[in-house]
């Protein structure tokens, strides 16, 4: 996934994750479009993209 974090090797990205949850859609929309992903990789991905964007504003 050139570089990119993903959920748990799978090829489903954090950007995809965090770009999903702000367009509106909910956790469970996307665990019902995605049934190999679990709520806490959602939320793993969402803490993970908070961090960075913490981290990137000082």
């Amino acid at each position: 996934m050139g570089g990119k974090p993903c959920i748990r090797g799978q090829r489903v990205t954090v950007g995809m994750i965090v770009g999903q949850i702000g367009a509106g859609r909910s956790i469970d929309a996307l665990l019902a479009d995605y049934p190999y992903l679990a709520r806490e990789d959602v939320l793993e991905a969402l803490s993970h993209a908070a961090s960075r964007a913490r981290g990137a504003r000082g």
